[in-house]
């Protein structure tokens, strides 16, 4: 089962829906983050949860 790590992001309601995007994007390109779960309040911020894959290496037994 494969692991992973979270990271949580809050997003002020002063930024618009494409410079969200734009930020989610540049995350999920250059650092390999994916989008888990987005919850929208009331007032227009967004709380944003991204995951990425934890990759462990086997050591070699020799």
């Amino acid at each position: 089962m494969p692991e992973y790590e979270f990271r949580e992001m809050y997003v002020p309601r002063e930024v618009s829906r494409k410079d969200a995007a734009r930020l989610l994007t540049d995350e999920a390109e250059y650092r390999h983050w994916e989008l888990d779960r987005v919850r929208l309040y009331p007032d227009g911020s967004r709380r944003v949860r991204l995951r990425r894959r934890i990759i462990r290496q086997v050591r070699a037994t020799w």
